[in-house]
């Protein structure tokens, strides 16, 4: 005796090939967006992650609009460098929704002044050929009698905008702790016109 065929045996067999990609697999599209979910969110916020630019503190390099990838990797390696754009919780701050972004400008141990419309680090001036214009303001010491000169203490660093007279960085508030630092800009990719890398100065 011949057993009946099924209802997909008796199907023409373009029939299978007609079906919607939901209706055929549905479970391994999801495993498959299951996993580019788990890996996004991993990359997200492990590896690298977008930034938009809001202000412009840190004009000319970084315009208002500008979108930035930020990657979260080589601090955990190496220490943070002179000169690095980064991104950070600032001190005191409650909300964690909010970062800012400056350049490094002291390290742990340095000392520094500002005066005459630049930096000093350690007795000699800054090269900083990336700012908007001269610093236009001097950090006195309370009495008032000459510039103020700060030592960096362990674990912390003075961050500055590069548009330092339009910039609520460390002159405002003081050294940024470590642990506050998120990650470390390191290309821009819009707008199309200035895609690339952000160059980290070379400093004496």
């Amino acid at each position: 005796m011949t057993l009946p065929r099924s209802s997909t045996e008796n199907a023409p067999p373009e029939a299978a090939s007609a079906m919607p990609w939901w209706q055929k697999g549905w479970a391994d599209n999801l495993k498959v967006l299951a996993i580019a979910l788990v890996v996004a969110l991993t990359l997200r916020f492990w590896v690298v992650e977008p930034r938009y630019i809001p202000s412009g503190s840190m004009e000319p390099t970084l315009q208002v609009g500008d979108r930035i990838a930020v990657e979260k990797v080589s601090y955990r390696f190496w220490q943070p460098q002179r000169g690095d754009i980064v991104v950070f919780y600032p001190p005191g701050e409650t909300d964690r929704q909010r970062a800012y972004i400056k350049r490094i400008v002291g390290l742990p141990g340095d000392r520094l002044q500002i005066q005459n419309g630049r930096v000093y680090a350690n007795g000699e001036p800054l090269p900083e050929p990336y700012l908007a214009e001269p610093i236009q303001y001097t950090l006195v010491v309370p009495d008032g009698e000459g510039a103020a000169t700060l030592t960096v203490p362990a674990n912390a660093y003075w961050v500055m905008g590069d548009n330092r007279n339009n910039s609520n960085d460390s002159h405002v508030w003081g050294y940024l702790p470590r642990r506050n630092l998120i990650g470390r800009a390191v290309f821009r990719f819009y707008p199309p016109e200035r895609f690339g890398p952000l160059p980290r100065p070379a400093y004496p």
